[in-house]
């Protein structure tokens, strides 16, 4: 039921939120608050399904040989689940950074000034350069979050790299 309630909020175009929000919290609607909780929203229904389904990955006979060895639930998921289920929460949360980056530079267009306000600007005076720099703003910031949580996810999951060949 979570993973169907999370998922149809990210249908909601992020446009359409930016104007439902304020109706719904009482801000106004050039509060920036509302970009945070647009983002906050977001990322929750994407990771939602992304944990759901690393987690559900485990294999079963995993579970079981923990358990065996006598690991209770609790240390069972922080020491065996949670682990294996780090490349797919990874993925989701790559894809919650991207999404996030371009949920920002929609902002701009109800008047919220973020990294959005590039493109706005260029495209009222007619001029390019600004819509330029946006949009290698926008890849450069993107590829950024994404080589970020990448690195770390290396740094997580060292026996993903165990088996390879040094380089």
């Amino acid at each position: 039921m979570l993973i169907i309630g999370t998922g149809l909020l990210y249908t909601i175009p992020s446009l359409a939120l930016f104007i439902m929000l304020p109706l719904l919290l009482g801000t106004k609607v050039l509060d920036p608050t509302n970009v945070i909780i647009a983002m906050t929203i977001y990322t929750v229904a994407l990771l939602v399904r992304t944990v759901a389904d690393g987690l559900g990955a485990v294999p079963e006979a995993v579970n079981q040989s923990a358990t065996a060895m006598g690991y209770k639930r609790g240390r069972r998921f922080i020491s065996i689940e949670l682990p294996l289920a780090i490349p797919v929460i990874s993925a989701g949360l790559r894809v919650a950074a991207v999404s996030n980056v371009s949920i920002v530079s929609v902002a701009a267009l109800i008047g919220v000034e973020q990294l959005g306000s590039l493109f706005t600007d260029g495209f009222n005076r007619d001029f390019l350069d600004p819509i330029i720099v946006g949009v290698v703003a926008c890849v450069l910031l993107a590829l950024l979050f994404d080589t970020v949580i990448l690195g770390l996810t290396r740094l997580a999951t060292p026996w993903l790299r165990a088996g390879q060949a040094p380089s």
